[in-house]
């Protein structure tokens, strides 16, 4: 099978020949490992892309450390929202947010719309050789990142006109996303939201099915009109919406595998015609444990999930404090599970 041809089966439920491999060449886990971490990457390939071409990160300007020599940066995105970064790669933490006062919401301007590409195929498509993803926007993590955590969670469950209307604003620029990759003639579009907890969803299932379902039903409606197939990254016990990812035609959703009983929810999703992305635990296994137990805990995915009877796939992603030898682990299991794959 070509690459998109093995994703496309797995997405039907379908036999692939070789486990399906999607890796996502991080910035942080390229920087600290470097060129081993960049050869092995290749070396592996992968179904959604040419990887010959990933290169080594830039790395931080020397603006951004601090004296004693330690990465530090303050940035400000197009949002307004403020962010400050200790780990160069990784996603920062909010120290301050555009609309902590709502009232500003009356003179905020947002960032313009995305503007459309023109109508030329993504270079991927035009040979159909790999599976090629677009990408739209978030609601839930944006929406808190303008306003606050917990100032957004009261307004949802409030439904005030003001998170409303913010919430209005993010689905239309991420509307624009969806055009714009429907316009690249893309296999598929990618979303995520995180909406759990450890143990349970963060609103009751009733709130999100009044905020957020309407809404993605706006987004993913193009989608699926486009005969494309809808991604979803969601991390969180999410078991209570699962049934409304598959209502919402959701082909493929990438969950936070640590917080389900595995087992069940590979019935679950096969039942649902839900495709997994296998994402093995980024924490515990991937940052403290051995090479032996990476290596036990992917064969055991794939022991529970069946990806060779369709259904899911391995996901690959290097954070940087993954001991090397760990990330070594994972590529070399991969390329195990995927024997003179054509990629």
């Amino acid at each position: 099978m070509l690459p998109r041809e093995r994703v496309i089966a797995a997405l039907d439920f379908r036999p692939p020949d070789v486990v399906p491999l999607r890796i996502l060449p991080a910035v942080g886990g390229l920087y600290e490992h470097g060129q081993k971490l960049l050869d092995l990457t290749r070396a592996c390939g992968h179904d959604f892309g040419d990887l010959s071409g990933v290169a080594l990160p830039a790395g931080p300007p020397p603006t951004d450390f601090d004296p004693d020599g330690r990465y530090h940066a303050i940035k400000t995105d197009e949002w307004g929202s403020t962010w400050e970064y200790r780990i160069f790669g990784v996603w920062g933490h909010l120290i301050d947010w555009p609309l902590r006062d709502t009232a500003k919401l009356n003179t905020y301007v947002p960032p313009p719309l995305p503007s459309p590409s023109p109508l030329v195929p993504h270079p991927s498509s035009l040979s159909r050789r790999w599976f090629t993803l677009g990408g739209s926007g978030s609601l839930m993590e944006k929406l808190w990142s303008l306003r606050g955590f917990e100032d957004t969670l009261v307004d949802i469950l409030r439904d005030t006109p003001e998170i409303n209307r913010l919430a209005d604003m993010l689905v239309e620029h991420a509307a624009a996303g969806v055009r714009r990759s429907l316009a690249l003639d893309v296999d598929g579009v990618a979303f995520g939201d995180d909406f759990g907890t450890q143990n349970a969803l963060i609103f009751p299932p009733k709130v999100w099915r009044r905020f957020y379902k309407p809404r993605y039903e706006a987004l993913f409606a193009p989608v699926r009109k486009a005969g494309k197939r809808i991604f979803f990254h969601c991390c969180g016990q999410i078991g209570d919406i699962l049934e409304d990812f598959a209502e919402l035609g959701v082909d493929a959703l990438w969950p936070q595998l640590t917080v389900f009983d595995l087992p069940d929810l590979a019935k679950r999703c096969r039942e649902l015609g839900l495709a997994l992305e296998l994402h093995p635990d980024r924490g515990d296994l991937m940052q403290r444990r051995s090479p032996a137990e990476v290596r036990e805990h992917v064969l055991r995915l794939v022991d529970i999930f069946r990806p060779l009877e369709g259904g899911s796939w391995l996901y690959i992603e290097i954070d940087p404090g993954f001991p090397y030898a760990n990330a070594e682990a994972l590529f070399r299991v991969a390329m195990e599970l995927r024997p003179d794959a054509t990629a």
